[in-house]
């Protein structure tokens, strides 16, 4: 440490004088470097001082001044630019050749082509506002020249009810379910993809129409992804039941449905904010989706058991309801025969999504913890191509069958044909005599490489499900889903389909209703319902509209129609009007009355007789149960049927009403409601309580109509 008394001596000390030889070398240096133009070299000691914050800006102003006439032209050429190209859209969009022949058609761009979360790209605007500090607005100046302007990207939300992502929440605008890509930029053209690049959603039959773009950048990305596939959800068109007059057709024939796909769509739906599509509602498969306590058959020689009843109309005074309930032996699991499974998996592109191929692998995690030890598992994937990814195994290999479900990963077209062919060939390898044969396929949608026609998928499933394999369908996702393609191969596969939104809905259809789903008890089942015209004037078939049989198919054992697993409940409804009880809507044949004067003939007094005929599942020759409906099965009031019976009214309602169909539109959701709570009854797995959720959730997206 220095002494404070040295440092105190130091300063007194005096400074030597200067040396007059040094300081005349140094003025002769100082004088030569001026002459030469010489920049003068700093101090040996010392530091060279900055410009200071105000000198920089100072000098920065000057230096943009200097260069302004250089600036102002660049400025205005990218302002003109844009501005030209807009007039030029314009007139090109309002001129002839707009048509879809010239490519004139307008891109629609789709929710489902937005990937789950969106990073907003910067936005850099030199104009936005002037910034005090110098450096900052030399660089919006530099910025304004080279950076393209684009919009934030909006977030990814639901088509036609798709789940909304987490990310609305983060800075950007909610789109609505469609929007056209907007000139302005107001609409995002594209959304972008994990890479950078963009995916542009397209509706069928578009092309691209240029649209207003910012300049990019030279160092634009060179992997922009192409323009993805537009939205093709494919659900079958049809036409509600029309109302019959008995007189004239007596005769009502149908294929029985236990599919459930239908209810679940709808809860998805609406769960999501929106009344479902008139067309992806089918009555008969929203009732038939909840168990029902219908009396069974007595002994397993006898597959299945029927009840009719007739009561009131709950939405028409002048008519009644005519319930026909089936329900099929209920096979104990330890009488069960072993099960052969195919797991036939879509591993396509389109299936990298949450809800699907991620919440496909738990779903079938489920059915394997279900499976017992002897029964055999295979798993085939098919994207681009098919390919085995389990041969034959064991139930009792549980870990090894866990591990290859959840190494799969999505990737590649969609090689429908080439995959079901495969899971049909190793279904045969480990055929199971009597026992559970099925090919168990899950997909989002369509079939995009070989047979993609319904109809060559028909023959291919019919030719196959002669070998005694069967066929059920499981649909994934939304804005792929060919639900057409799913009812076509599921009921020419004597399987089912069922549609997976969630895990607990796997769990339902997967484990819960898992001896119903895999083990069939009766193939083929048809119903034909012959109405008396004496007693009935008209009537209508409530749902079944895409299972209508010809008339003369009922007795046709080469006609194919619906299954009926172990413990299934399947429920069929007719409206139908009494003779004159006012209510008939069809005027009556001026010259055909006199044909059922049939005073003095047998079962005058029948309402309607009912008929069903079905196959066991290794028998080609049909067997039939008839049932003639008499007053003996009226319900004297709608209060005094069975709890079951008056809930699946109220489902049956609530179908209707959501097709806006014109029976039930006096008949309002709070009456639907009042119903169903009055006949929730048992409900341990909270179906009942779903469905009445569902109710006021359709109620207050419609108006309460």
């Amino acid at each position: 440490m220095v002494d404070d008394n040295e440092l105190n001596r130091l300063r007194d000390i005096a400074a030597p004088a200067p040396d007059a030889d040094a300081k005349a070398r140094a003025l002769q240096a100082a004088l030569r470097a001026y002459d030469m133009e010489e920049k003068t070299l700093p101090g040996a000691q010392g530091s060279v001082s900055g410009l200071r914050l105000t000198e920089r800006a100072q000098r920065l102003w000057s230096e943009i001044m200097q260069k302004k006439l250089f600036a102002t032209p660049a400025i205005a050429g990218l302002v003109a630019l844009p501005i030209a190209g807009y007039a030029t859209i314009y007139m090109l969009g309002e001129s002839k050749f707009d048509g879809p022949e010239f490519g004139g058609d307008k891109i629609t761009e789709t929710l489902a082509d937005k990937p789950t979360t969106v990073k907003p790209p910067v936005v850099a605007e030199a104009d936005k506002q002037k910034k005090a500090d110098a450096d900052s607005e030399s660089r919006n100046a530099g910025e304004a020249l080279v950076a393209p302007t684009s919009p934030p990207k909006a977030e990814s939300t639901a088509v036609g009810g798709l789940t909304q992502q987490d990310v609305l929440s983060r800075n950007a605008p909610e789109p609505q379910p469609s929007s056209e890509l907007a000139l302005n930029g107001d609409a995002s053209s594209a959304a972008p993809s994990a890479d950078g690049g963009a995916r542009v959603g397209r509706m069928p039959g578009t092309v691209a129409e240029p649209k207003l773009m910012a300049q990019q950048p030279a160092a634009a990305p060179a992997d922009q992804m192409l323009p993805q596939e537009e939205n093709r959800d494919r659900v079958e068109n049809f036409k509600t039941n029309p109302v019959h007059a008995a007189l004239e057709d007596p005769v009502s024939t149908f294929s029985i449905d236990v599919d459930t796909a239908s209810y679940s769509f709808v809860r998805r739906s609406l769960k999501e904010g929106f009344i479902p599509q008139a067309d992806t509602v089918r009555v008969e498969e929203m009732v038939n989706y909840f168990p029902y306590d219908w009396k069974g058959p007595d002994s397993a020689s006898t597959p299945f058991n029927s009840t009719v009843s007739v009561m009131p109309s709950p939405w028409n005074e002048h008519t009644r309801l005519m319930h026909v309930a089936i329900k099929g032996f209920d096979v104990k699991p330890a009488e069960q025969p072993r099960a052969n499974l195919v797991f036939l998996i879509d591993v396509s592109g389109s299936m990298n999504e949450q809800d699907k191929l991620p919440l496909l692998q738990s779903a079938f995690r489920l059915l394997v913890n279900k499976l017992r030890l002897d029964d055999t598992v295979s798993i085939v994937t098919y994207a681009g191509d098919a390919g085995t990814v389990l041969e034959p195994t064991k139930a009792s290999e549980k870990d090894k069958i866990l591990a290859a479900i959840d190494n799969l990963t999505s990737g590649g077209s969609t090689a429908g044909e080439a995959g079901i062919k495969e899971a049909y060939r190793l279904a045969q390898k480990s055929f199971v005599k009597d026992g559970i044969n099925r090919v168990m396929l899950a997909t989002d949608g369509d079939f995009n490489v070989g047979q993609t026609d319904d109809d060559d998928l028909k023959r291919l499933i019919e030719k196959e499900r002669k070998t005694g394999v069967f066929l059920s369908v499981f649909g994934f996702g939304r804005d792929n889903l060919n639900d057409q393609m799913m009812q076509t191969i599921a009921q020419n596969g004597n399987g089912t389909a069922a549609y997976i939104d969630t895990l607990a809905e796997a769990e339902k259809v997967l484990v819960e209703d898992a001896s119903s789903t895999l083990f069939t008890i009766a193939k083929d089942v048809k119903i034909q319902v012959e109405f008396n015209p004496n007693k009935v004037s008209e009537y209508r078939l409530i749902g079944y509209e895409t299972r209508a049989l010809n008339r003369e198919d009922f007795n046709n054992d080469r006609v194919d129609a619906g299954e009926i697993g172990s413990g299934h409940s399947v429920t069929a409804i007719y409206e139908i009007t009494p003779k004159g009880s006012g209510g008939e809507q069809i005027d009556q044949l001026r010259y055909g009355q006199a044909s059922v004067n049939n005073g003095g003939v047998a079962n005058a007094d029948e309402y309607a007789f009912v008929k069903i005929r079905y196959k066991l599942p290794n028998e080609d020759t049909s067997k039939l149960i008839t049932t003639p409906v008499t007053s003996a099965n009226e319900v004297a009031s709608f209060d005094q049927a069975s709890t079951d019976q008056r809930f699946s009214v109220a489902v049956a309602a609530f179908g209707q009403k959501l097709r806006d169909e014109d029976a039930t539109a006096k008949f309002g959701y709070d009456k639907i409601m009042e119903i169903a709570t009055a006949a929730r009854g048992a409900d341990p797995f909270g179906y009942r309580s779903e469905f009445l959720s569902l109710v006021r959730l359709a109620s207050a997206l419609g108006g309460n109509r």
